[in-house]
């Protein structure tokens, strides 16, 4: 995990890229415990965020949302990607949009809320589906997937 981390800040983009693969396969399980799941998915908003390279911040964005099938984490540790929607791709903002509504904190409606009208149709569905993980009841050992 460590090691990972630390080439997230590699020159090579291929190596970020395959780091930030690793940590998504370890937020994946539970190998982490629920303090440290936060300090790496706080180190993948900050790749996701100023990552300049599409295909790594698809794999930071995509190993957050891993972080969701086992961890319950709070909005404002992912509110941070909220400034770096206009600089995403259709597919990233669908990523963003299911990470939004996965925290299930009905403080990230305004987020998603936008994107409901979106012209990319996969947007809009996932923001339908993440309008719908706020709203609707929250069943024991619920995990959306997209």
């Amino acid at each position: 995990m460590f090691e990972a981390l630390e080439t997230l800040t590699d020159r090579d983009p291929d190596q970020r890229d395959v780091a930030a693969a690793v940590l998504g396969d370890l937020l994946r399980g539970t190998a982490l415990d629920a303090a440290t799941a936060r300090r790496v998915v706080g180190c993948l908003v900050n790749l996701a965020i100023n990552e300049p390279v599409t295909k790594v911040r698809e794999s930071a964005l995509n190993s957050i949302s891993e972080a969701f099938s086992y961890h319950s984490l709070p909005l404002d540790l992912v509110e941070p990607l909220a400034p770096a929607l206009p600089t995403m791709t259709g597919e990233l903002l669908a990523h963003a949009v299911y990470i939004f509504g996965a925290t299930r904190d009905p403080q990230a409606r305004p987020l998603i809320e936008p994107f409901l009208h979106h012209p990319d149709a996969d947007v809009r569905e996932e923001a339908r589906r993440a309008a719908a993980e706020i709203t609707g009841p929250k069943p024991e050992g619920h995990i959306h997937k997209s």
